[in-house]
């Protein structure tokens, strides 16, 4: 009998490592990447080009429900498709990213949005991240990692990755602003689940992370078998 794939669910603040670390563990692992920051960007994305106010939820709830996201894996990340076309590259640019926190607010769309990730992680064989993976799109998942890193030290990261985007003290402050609105927002608080396990990063390279995201999950994995 074929024992049944793990659901892996890694939460985090903005600019923790959390796309890298589920990169990283769906590859080594044979899993799906399921990024759900990346479906809430492709979303933010349209919003922009279609010209719908961030604040304006009907509009951005009957556009998500007329929107077509996929996710394809592959070795460098996800490719990320919105309405058939590659928009991989252009989601992760700054405006994107800033849109997405603001869409990823109102309760409708998040609503739309954890039924499709739901969908895409019912089987298992997935890893998940996210902001509310944990606790609200997969409470029941098997294993539960929140990555964590001081401000400073996700800033240091992002503009090493992206020196031309912004000077540090910007990205810091903007990352500082986010984890406010992340951690206050009335639904789905950026939190950490009753039994995740907290992995902070700030004094640990990708590949220390990584080893021990793995002794969590075959320590996780042994207690359920």
């Amino acid at each position: 009998m074929t024992a049944r794939k793990l659901v892996i669910a890694i939460d985090g603040p903005a600019g923790a490592g959390k796309s890298t670390l589920a990169s990283r563990l769906a590859r080594k692992l044979g899993y799906v990447n399921i990024e759900s920051g990346a479906m809430y960007r492709a979303l933010a994305l349209k919003a922009i080009d279609e010209d719908i106010s961030f604040d304006d939820e009907p509009a951005l709830l009957r556009l998500a429900q007329d929107s077509k996201i996929e996710l394809q894996p592959r070795i460098d990340g996800n490719r990320v498709l919105l309405d058939t076309l590659d928009v991989s590259d252009r989601i992760r640019q700054a405006d994107v990213t800033a849109a997405a926190s603001r869409v990823s607010v109102h309760p409708k769309v998040r609503e739309w949005m954890v039924a499709r990730q739901q969908e895409m992680g019912a089987a298992g064989g997935v890893v998940m991240e996210g902001r509310d993976i944990g606790t609200k799109v997969f409470p029941d998942a098997d294993v539960k990692i929140f990555l964590d890193a001081a401000p400073e030290v996700r800033g240091e990261r992002r503009f090493r990755q992206k020196p031309e985007a912004a000077p540090p003290q910007a990205i810091i402050a903007e990352l500082r602003e986010r984890d406010q609105r992340d951690r206050t927002r009335a639904v789905s608080p950026l939190e950490p689940a009753n039994d995740a396990v907290i992995i902070d990063s700030t004094n640990m390279d990708i590949d220390q992370v990584i080893e021990q995201a793995e002794r969590i999950i075959h320590e996780r994995n042994a207690v359920r078998r």
